[in-house]
């Protein structure tokens, strides 16, 4: 079976004819523009990641060198701050399904994280801080799904790698001015931390306001009933936890969830990757702020021609590059020598292994999956990959305070290297007279066990 599903678009992302632009022989091209609902989030994820990213920079070196956190309670908290989102993202994707609007839930999960930012600023131990990050967490499980689900609703099938690569360039921007400036405000501050803290609460509340003023309501109607139907004007169905539970009876969102998970066991989080490079190549405590730039700069260039990409060969393919160069940056990590091009080398892989994958896989589920549960079926694979870097982190903080960085990252190397093959094995493309595919994108799930009377 591909990661990539080519089927027609459905009903709730048809194009529109001024979305459409006629070609030289004739023949009607669907334009390569995304629409404003994808702009509009794309600006509240930008300014929300400015907040978070300033706090995510320093977090790492407040906790292990400000609080003396070991490398196995960081990887707890690491985990924490992961998981929660992960377990609250079947939360989220399923009362934006249930209530039919994901905007209104979308906008609780952004005002929750916000009102956590300035929590922090009277925080100076590792039990509040704890529980802060759990509430913030909670805020981006709740948001994740009904925001995907509104990108993808609003844009053509053909066109869903490329939506989500834009929304994540535009995401990344945030990524890449956050520690910019958290560096900023720690190098003008006299208390660096609480400045940080103080600043990103401010944007975070800038983020909410864009979400309330400028993004359309987001949701997704009842499919029209037969002229003449009685029951043309009854309220539709309410979705059910059952209909949730159906969704993995879709072979192809089985096998995305699986491999999602599998790739999740062995992918080292971000604040390992970074403290991994400090001590490898000696980067001062200054800088370190500074890494996730490097990251963020490669996957704002690439996000959008990987979407591209993918729409076209297949997003299978796309997807699992990108974890042969996360595998490539792990390789330098543990066995490259010395020399000054290290630490761009590593940073470039881990942004282009994120190009490669962190829009791509949304953009394959939500092409399995119909428009009425659509933020569900995202938040199924956004939480089992998530609960499984929570395993990772919890993993590979006992293994560094066990074995030390060398082994740790090697065993998460070789895990890596299997579960891309066992991955790349479950997608591969079906031969001729396999398995039936799944039904398209708009079918029901559950189908209905009465006959259908064809009209008279």
């Amino acid at each position: 079976m591909y990661l990539a599903d080519r089927s027609a678009p459905s009903p709730e992302a048809t194009p529109s004819p001024e979305d459409k632009q006629t070609a030289p022989d004739g023949r009607r091209l669907r334009a390569r523009a995304v629409g404003p609902a994808v702009l509009a989030l794309g600006t509240v994820s930008l300014i929300t990641d400015v907040s978070s990213e300033m706090v995510t920079a320093v977090l790492p070196l407040y906790l292990i060198a400000g609080l003396g956190l070991s490398p196995l309670g960081f990887g707890a908290l690491d985990g924490l701050y992961n998981g929660v989102s992960a377990l609250v993202q079947l939360t989220g994707g399923h009362l934006a399904d249930r209530v039919r609007n994901h905007k209104l839930i979308a906008g609780i999960g952004y005002g929750l994280s916000a009102l956590c930012k300035p929590l922090l600023l009277f925080a100076h131990s590792l039990g509040p801080i704890s529980v802060i990050l759990a509430l913030e967490r909670t805020g981006k499980g709740l948001r994740t799904a009904p925001r995907d689900a509104m990108i993808s609703l609003s844009t053509p099938a053909d066109a869903q790698g490329r939506a989500f690569g834009v929304h994540r360039a535009m995401d990344t921007t945030g990524a890449l001015l956050g520690p910019l400036a958290a560096f900023l405000v720690l190098s003008v501050a006299v208390d660096g931390y609480d400045a940080v803290f103080g600043v990103s609460a401010c944007v975070a509340v800038l983020g909410v306001v864009m979400l309330m003023l400028f993004v359309p309501s987001g949701g997704v109607e009842a499919p029209p009933r037969p002229a003449g139907d009685r029951g043309a004007t009854a309220r539709p169905d309410p979705v059910r936890l059952r209909d949730a539970a159906a969704l993995l009876r879709l072979p192809r969102l089985r096998a995305l969830a699986l491999c999602a998970v599998l790739l999740g066991l062995t992918t080292v989080s971000d604040a390992f990757v970074y403290l991994l490079l400090q001590r490898r190549t000696g980067i001062g405590d200054q800088w370190f702020p500074l890494l996730p730039l490097g990251t963020a700069a490669v996957f704002l260039l690439l996000a959008v021609p990987a979407g591209s990409l993918a729409d076209r060969i297949g997003r299978r393919t796309v997807f699992l590059t990108g974890h042969g160069l996360l595998l490539a940056g792990y390789g330098l990590l543990l066995w490259a020598p010395d020399w000054p091009p290290l630490p761009y080398l590593v940073l470039a892989l881990h942004g282009m292994f994120y190009a490669a994958t962190d829009g791509v896989l949304p953009a394959a589920v939500a092409a399995t999956v119909p428009g009425r549960l659509r933020a569900t079926g995202l938040a199924v694979v956004g939480t089992g990959q998530a609960l499984a870097r929570f395993g990772c982190s919890l993993a590979f903080g006992g293994a560094w305070s066990l074995w030390g960085t060398g082994p740790a990252l090697a065993a998460a190397a070789a895990g890596l290297l299997c579960c891309a093959a066992v991955a790349g094995f479950v997608l591969r493309p079906e031969a001729s007279g396999g398995a039936p595919a799944d039904p398209p994108a708009d079918a029901p799930v559950l189908p209905d066990p009465k006959p259908v009377r064809p009209p008279v």
